[in-house]
């Protein structure tokens, strides 16, 4: 498995351009695999998973990588509507966080990356999370959205598990999903993404791609503090 530790270390120091690392945000519903994805980047289980429909992660924890690179899990969505109140919250409250450099203030949370899980059609709590909290918070162009747990996609059928990876039939199926979510999120949203990344945190499968495409969105300069 990939050490993300390291991952293109260099090209995220030179296009930070300055010594403070890239911070992005890890949301979406519970189960989607969110603290799984963590565990993958770090190498080790530091984001405790929870088991079933039952969430395990209650607070936003950062985690660091490297010198330049920090994640942070939150609570997943979707468990009741108290439940949601509190910790859109606690995402707002997160995404608000600012600093000052060079006599500017500006906005802590680089990026925020929505995650979703691959064997889902409805999107209600994806929409109500991007609408709601993460548009109205961050620039657009800060915002990525990744498909998890390719490998049951399709119930778990046409996965190479020899090689860990999707066979021909799951992979057109995939590719096919990311288009139709990159088309509904833009449709419900109005928020043209990039067309998202289908993989697994479990297996590992393409957890890469999605690294490499936050490396590929790390803004040009640093997110000023957005003005009402």
């Amino acid at each position: 498995m990939t050490n993300f530790q390291n991952y293109r270390e260099y090209e995220m120091s030179c296009k930070l351009r300055d010594n403070l690392p890239l911070d992005v945000m890890i949301v979406g519903a519970t189960g989607a695999g969110k603290s799984t994805l963590v565990n993958a980047l770090c190498g080790a289980s530091f984001a405790q998973v929870g088991k079933g429909v039952d969430p395990e992660t209650m607070d936003v924890k950062r985690y660091t990588l490297n010198s330049h690179f920090c994640v942070w899990d939150t609570p997943g969505l979707g468990d009741s509507a108290s439940a949601d109140a509190r910790h859109k919250r606690k995402i707002v409250d997160h995404l608000l966080m600012t600093y000052e450099s060079m006599g500017k203030r500006h906005s802590f949370m680089d990026m925020v990356l929505v995650v979703l899980e691959g064997g889902i059609r409805d999107m209600g709590s994806c929409y109500s999370l991007m609408n709601e909290v993460i548009v109205p918070n961050i620039d657009r162009d800060r915002i990525l959205v990744a498909i998890n747990q390719a490998d049951i996609a399709m119930k778990g059928t046409h996965w190479d598990y020899a090689y860990n990876r999707p066979d021909a039939v799951l992979e057109s199926f995939l590719r096919d999903k990311a288009e139709s979510v990159r088309r509904r999120v833009y449709e419900a949203t109005g928020v043209s993404i990039q067309e998202p990344v289908c993989f697994s945190a479990e297996s590992g499968y393409n957890v890469n791609a999605v690294v490499d495409a936050v490396i590929e969105q790390i803004p040009r300069k640093r997110p000023d503090v957005r003005r009402a």
